[in-house]
């Protein structure tokens, strides 16, 4: 029987798994790692020890407890954390650690220069983003400006699944929907590398192969073979970013499709037939030829819930204390007795783009408790939510169907309020193991032993969150006065 591999490297954990051709998982495998912080602003990874360290280790983990012959796998797909920037020398080796993605904050300066330098409109329309800490351009500059002897022996500039494509299969290769994140150096519409708006900082010859994330890369080479127990000839796909894998690992395959992430923070992709115009909200072109992203982010929402929890509960046990804190938000009315809450605690992400902005607990009287506080920040965050939808609505691109995931799903009270506050249904699928699964998916698919529709056989739908209609006309209430509170105080600051 054939068999699919998919790792996929997280910022703190690594997981992977060994998953059958009828989408059965016959083997998982774990490992924690540290993200370092040398100086404030800055994130990295040790790509040699994270990356292909970990690699190493789940995946030989994972064949010694299965005991299935390497020789039955008949694909791999990694994926990994994105943007990230990693120069290596011509040997592949990494000459540094690995900048990350937006939390690395470091080339500040770099896209001011560049910004001013090209135009914000110009690098918009060009590129599908404005230049963030998300892009990895600016971060290209930083490496020439502040590490000139590094950037002299740089060969390639790669990311998190190009390295481990390169370990296991010699190639240098990334996806598109990665590359759109290297911004100003990848072009939306042309799908291509260019210097046109940024020349003289870096060869394009320095970043990798553009393919489409189920093209096969390479096969696994002897050496590679040798430190992972993997048969050598294996195909390995070009893979993408563990947000993207995750979608697919929940059935987002289509347009119209949306993956709704509860996590620390919210994130989400739509699916959509043509690109989407919009400042409010990111672009990069999807995994497969004719389809694109559109993609939006809460700065703050698992995050929120610690905050409160490590502030007004002090007295409950930290590792069970969001679970009681639900518990008496069940307690308290949908509406929190009229609380509304901005949760721009870490400033906003999409769609109001506002380092500034400020959380907002709005509507206090003497007769609120904390369950009906915490219902309001559960409910707050629903908010936010539902505003990406509309912004979505008004880029006409409504989405068809939510499919949603993450641990915030297992949050009743969150869970529900976000399809009542929105209107959405949300869908949930039976396996909820995130990017890895998605890779073991998409190196079948590449294979042609899968179609799209598979995802369904492999990850049928388990249940769905409805919208209650008795709960639209007090929530429509309240998210006028959320949108409000924004516009109507910022300026304060």
């Amino acid at each position: 029987m054939k068999h699919y591999l998919g790792v996929d490297i997280g910022t703190f954990e690594t997981k992977g798994v060994i998953v059958s051709a009828t989408g059965e998982i016959v083997a998982q495998a774990a490992r924690t790692h540290k993200m370092q912080v040398a100086q404030p602003g800055w994130a990295e990874h040790d790509a040699e020890q994270v990356w292909w360290g970990d690699f190493v280790h789940v995946t030989r983990k994972m064949l010694a407890d299965s005991g299935i012959a390497p020789s039955s796998i008949a694909g791999i797909g990694a994926s990994g954390i994105g943007p990230c920037m990693l120069p290596v020398d011509e040997a592949g080796n990494p000459l540094m650690n690995a900048v990350l993605y937006g939390v690395d904050t470091r080339a500040a300066r770099e896209i001011d220069d560049l910004t001013r330098d090209i135009g914000a409109d110009v690098i918009l329309e060009r590129c599908g983003n404005a230049l963030t800490s998300q892009a990895v351009g600016p971060k290209i500059l930083w490496l020439k400006r502040n590490r000139p002897e590094i950037f002299a022996r740089t060969h390639k500039i790669l990311n998190s699944s190009s390295f481990l494509v390169h370990r296991l299969s010699g190639r240098y290769t990334i996806d598109h929907y990665s590359a759109g994140n290297f911004s100003p150096f990848y072009l939306a519409d042309a799908q291509a590398w260019s210097d046109e708006l940024a020349p003289g900082i870096i060869p394009m010859d320095m970043l990798p192969e553009l393919m489409w994330t189920t093209d096969i890369a390479g096969q696994v080479t002897a050496k590679a073979a040798a430190e992972t127990g993997l048969a050598e000839g294996t195909p390995v796909i070009a893979g993408t970013i563990d947000a993207a894998a995750e979608a697919v690992s929940v059935g987002v395959l289509k347009s119209g499709d949306l993956m709704l992430m509860y996590g620390s923070t919210i994130f989400i992709i739509l699916i959509t037939p043509e690109r989407v115009r919009d400042a409010r909200l990111w672009y990069a072109p999807w995994l497969f030829p004719g389809q694109h992203g559109s993609m939006a982010g809460l700065s703050t929402s698992g995050t929120l819930t610690h905050w409160f929890r490590e502030n007004f509960a002090k007295e409950l046990p930290p590792e069970t204390a969001v679970i009681a804190l639900t518990k008496e938000a069940e307690a308290s009315p949908p509406g929190a007795k009229g609380l509304v809450l901005l949760p721009y605690f870490s400033g906003e992400r999409t769609p109001i783009h506002d380092t500034k902005a400020k959380g907002i607990l709005f509507g206090l009287d003497l007769t609120h408790t904390r369950a009906d506080m915490f219902r309001a920040v559960l409910e707050g965050i629903a908010h936010g939510t539902r505003h990406v939808f509309e912004t979505y609505s008004q880029a006409g691109q409504a989405p068809r169907a939510v499919y949603a995931v993450g641990g915030g799903t297992r949050n009743r009270v969150w869970s529900e309020a976000t399809s009542d506050i929105s209107g959405m249904t949300q869908v949930l699928r039976q396996k909820t193991i995130g990017a890895s699964y998605g890779d073991a998916f998409l190196a079948a698919l590449a294979l042609g032993d899968v179609t799209p529709a598979d995802i369904d056989l492999w990850n049928p739908v388990a249940s769905s969150i409805m919208p209650k209609p008795e709960m639209k006309a007090m929530y429509d209430r309240q998210h006028a006065v959320f949108r409000g509170l924004y516009p109507a105080t910022k300026g304060f600051l």
